[in-house]
């Protein structure tokens, strides 16, 4: 509805998990690099903590289209309320085991063990993934315990990531789950972001989908953005979109702090914690090395210092080569060509 208002090409501020506006900050590169070493080296069961709407979803559908291009075939369970039967249909079913692989948990983890050793004779990683972990019942925790267990006398040859909200690792250290809990062989954390961190989110979309940082929001909007959201990016998201479309309602461009107070009361969004407007001001003016806004197919490389980066326009999305295959066989989140990245000037005064 506001795009053309803004001169943007598509709406910037989707809740959708669109890994084409995945920020790659310290975290996220280091939780990046953990879900990947984990399934392509096979390290049995790997867990990816966050709160709500840190970005966890956006991130391992990412790392799934990174492992798709490498031949990796990873069953993916974004909705894990599921019973034991539901469950192995579940994973059969993304696997393509068959019918009576579903219907039969023998049979299930028969043609799971065949297809499993036939891949990795091949090189080639199978293994599951279940987003909203804190969901699963004692039962299926157990189920993904044995699951982790195909292995040669060697090592493990199905690796199992766990996906979910901290109280995931509250129920990890009940006594019944210990099995489970001393199975994890990495473990990463997404937090929410800082000030500079929801600058760089916001101006990245921003380009993204077309438009000019400075044209949408000011620099005090921005930083009303962060107090209210608490640098969690769902939230961010939801501000930035209702604000966009009331700035363009009253034809405000750019959107001023105050259109963002107004959004979050109508929204009943309260700060969580009320951070102080001189410490996020210099925080924006300081000039440090951004995160990067990564592109769909582009893995995440070390960003240069700020003053290095280059806001063209970049060329459509290209194939990456596979890591291990011919082509280049570089890391799968190693070193790649340019990509943008993104500086926090677009509102130092």
């Amino acid at each position: 509805m506001y795009e053309s208002f803004f001169e943007l090409r598509e709406r910037p501020f989707d809740l959708t998990p669109n890994p084409r506006f995945l920020l790659l900050t310290g975290r996220h590169r280091e939780a990046l690099s953990n879900l990947h070493y984990g399934v392509t080296r096979q390290k049995g069961l790997t867990l990816l903590l966050g709160e709500a709407g840190t970005g966890k979803t956006t991130l391992i559908r990412a790392a799934l289209q990174q492992w798709e291009l490498s031949g990796h075939r990873i069953a993916y369970l974004n909705n894990p309320t599921l019973t034991r039967a539901e469950f192995v249909e579940s994973v059969a079913t993304a696997l393509d085991l068959g019918g009576d692989a579903g219907a039969s948990k023998v049979r299930f983890l028969s043609a799971l063990t065949d297809l499993v050793m036939q891949r990795h004779g091949q090189g080639l990683v199978t293994g599951l993934l279940i987003d909203e972990a804190q969901c699963l019942s004692d039962e299926l925790l157990e189920e993904v315990r044995l699951l982790a267990n195909i292995e040669t006398p060697s090592e493990k040859v199905f690796p199992v990531v766990l996906a979910g909200q901290p109280e995931l690792a509250a129920r990890l250290n009940e006594p019944g789950l210990r099995q489970l809990k001393q199975r994890v062989a990495l473990r990463c954390r997404l937090d929410a972001l800082d000030v500079r961190e929801v600058a760089a989110y916001i101006s990245g979309r921003i380009r993204l989908a077309g438009g000019v940082s400075r044209a949408l929001f000011t620099r005090e909007a921005v930083m009303a953005i962060h107090e209210y959201s608490g640098g969690i990016p769902r939230v961010i998201n939801v501000i930035c979109d209702n604000v966009l479309l009331s700035a363009f309602a009253t034809s405000q461009s750019p959107a001023p702090r105050a259109l963002v107070e107004e959004v979050c009361r109508d929204f009943d969004i309260t700060r969580p914690q009320a951070a102080a407007s001189g410490e996020a001001a210099s925080a924006l003016a300081e000039p440090v090395p951004a995160p990067v806004l990564q592109d769909a197919a582009r893995p995440a490389v070390d960003a240069p210092a700020a003053e290095a980066v280059t806001h063209a326009a970049e060329p459509a999305n290209q194939p990456v080569p596979a890591a291990g295959h011919a082509g280049g066989g570089r890391s799968l989140f190693g070193h790649f060509t340019a990509r943008r990245r993104f500086s926090f000037s677009d509102w130092r005064g």
